[in-house]
């Protein structure tokens, strides 16, 4: 079993946590993008001058900023995804009927809802049978026990601000390589 990735969304739609194991595998035919480096081996050359500019300073902003927008990009996608499928099931399907889990070519996605509206979402591999156990006892054992009981733990993550628990990570880290 691979995992690709894990993801929470707030009530509010928010994304408030993200992590990647795994970058997905590329899709058949999709050209691979190769990354400009960011630094060079070498002395970094300092100048007073306001106007210069060091370009690898310059490569490594815009790389970071690159990729913050992808992570960002991608948790909306993701959303967006589950929420018209989830209410494409429910149209189709009935109030009773749920939405669990979708597979494509390349990933499988699982989708886990609590009842205070907090939405997991984990892509695995094909191959993976269904993860709303795994998700289940993460919620259980690791939101509520870290984040949900912790006094310093915000009640909303307003703005997009992401969940910041060093307990939770490791945990999470920790149960994920477990079943890996």
């Amino acid at each position: 079993m691979v995992i690709y990735s894990f993801y929470i969304f707030d009530r509010h739609t928010e994304c408030i946590y993200s992590k990647t194991w795994l970058p997905p595998p590329p899709a058949p035919g999709a050209q691979q993008q190769h990354d400009i480096p960011t630094s060079t081996t070498g002395a970094a050359v300092a100048s007073s001058d306001p106007h210069h500019h060091n370009p690898n300073t310059l490569r490594s902003t815009r790389s970071a900023v690159s990729a913050a927008n992808k992570a960002s990009d991608d948790a909306k996608l993701i959303f967006g995804t589950v929420f018209s499928l989830r209410n494409m099931v429910r149209k189709l399907g009935g109030e009773d009927d749920a939405f669990i889990s979708y597979r494509t070519a390349q990933y499988k996605l699982h989708y886990y809802e609590t009842a205070s509206n907090l939405r997991f979402v984990m892509l695995t591999d094909t191959g993976t049978l269904s993860m709303r156990n795994v998700m289940h006892q993460i919620y259980i054992n690791l939101w509520c026990e870290y984040v949900v009981k912790n006094p310093l733990s915000p009640v909303e993550h307003k703005g997009g601000a992401g969940v910041r628990n060093e307990l939770f990570e490791l945990g999470l880290n920790q149960f994920i390589t477990g079943l890996m």
